[in-house]
């Protein structure tokens, strides 16, 4: 009996490992019911059963109704039932109504309600005020109350003294009242002081007081003497006095020496003295002292 369950537990083994070694079925391929779905390019309604057609058919008014309420131009407003074409002229209308308060070009006044035409009417109003502000050339100055002409005419006065006093080619300066003329005065008087100071050509000298006039004088002889003692071309050696001159001569003269200890061309050996040859000559013998000893160093096997 024992024996007889034994192999009635193995048969029962057997089955199911044969069972499972069995290719399992492949479940049905739903590419093309999803491309149908989604309303794909791929698509092939033939192969779709009837289960799935009536999926594809609810996909596709949904996706319509959607278009339509967003205004899409895949739109087909005859697809629409009662209720749905009602939604989407709600929302045709609420777009419409954003785009005319917020002064779009794509506005349809002549679809409005009287209430929502008054509220356009005052964000229009509100909108040209806004670019008169701003000294906008598409400013109507006609739809301005008379507030707001006078805050128009403030601001414009305002950008015209903050040009006036940028030294802008845009100032007015028939507009500025006496107290802005002064500070604008008094603005350009600075900067044709700093012109002069770097030696700009449109410096004016006219201009100038009598203690800028000297201030000025003594930063150009500065830069003059740094330019001489530094041998750069833009030295003037007749603006120079004695004493600055002297100083320039010294300088070259270290110059000079140094050129000629380096062996440089610049260097002007006839304006050398005899301690200062002595030290060019001690120079060069110093060169050829490391150089002998390099070659020594070098030629050793």
């Amino acid at each position: 009996m024992a024996t007889s369950c034994v192999i009635i537990v193995a048969l029962l083994i057997s089955c199911a490992t044969l069972l499972d070694a069995q290719p399992k079925a492949k479940p049905p391929d739903q590419t093309n019911f999803i491309n149908c779905d989604k309303g794909l390019s791929g698509c092939d309604i033939s192969l779709l059963s009837s289960d799935e057609l009536k999926k594809v058919a609810e996909s596709s008014k949904k996706r319509n109704s959607e278009n339509c309420l967003s205004g899409s131009t895949l739109c087909d407003p005859t697809r629409l039932t009662a209720i749905e074409a009602a939604a989407v002229q709600v929302a045709r209308y609420r777009r419409n109504l954003d785009r005319c308060l917020n002064v779009s070009a794509n506005c349809d006044p002549l679809s409005l309600k009287a209430k929502d035409l008054e509220a356009v009417r005052v964000a229009v109003k509100k909108h040209n005020y806004e670019k008169c502000l701003n000294g906008s050339p598409t400013c109507d100055p006609s739809q301005l109350t008379r507030e707001q002409s006078a805050g128009v005419q403030g601001a414009l006065a305002r950008r015209n003294r903050d040009r006036c006093l940028s030294g802008s080619s845009l100032c007015d300066p028939l507009l500025l009242t006496p107290a802005d003329a002064a500070s604008v005065r008094a603005s350009y008087l600075r900067r044709n002081r700093d012109r002069c100071l770097e030696a700009s050509s449109t410096c004016d000298p006219i201009s100038l007081t009598e203690s800028e006039a000297k201030t000025v004088h003594a930063e150009l002889q500065r830069r003059n003497l740094s330019s001489c003692q530094n041998g750069l071309a833009a030295c003037d050696p007749l603006a120079l006095s004695e004493a600055d001159l002297n100083a320039a001569r010294n300088a070259f003269r270290l110059r000079n020496v140094e050129a000629c200890k380096l062996g440089r061309p610049a260097c002007d050996p006839s304006l050398l003295t005899g301690p200062e040859m002595a030290s060019v000559m001690a120079a060069f013998q110093q060169r050829r002292s490391r150089l002998d000893r390099l070659r020594q160093q070098t030629s050793k096997p």
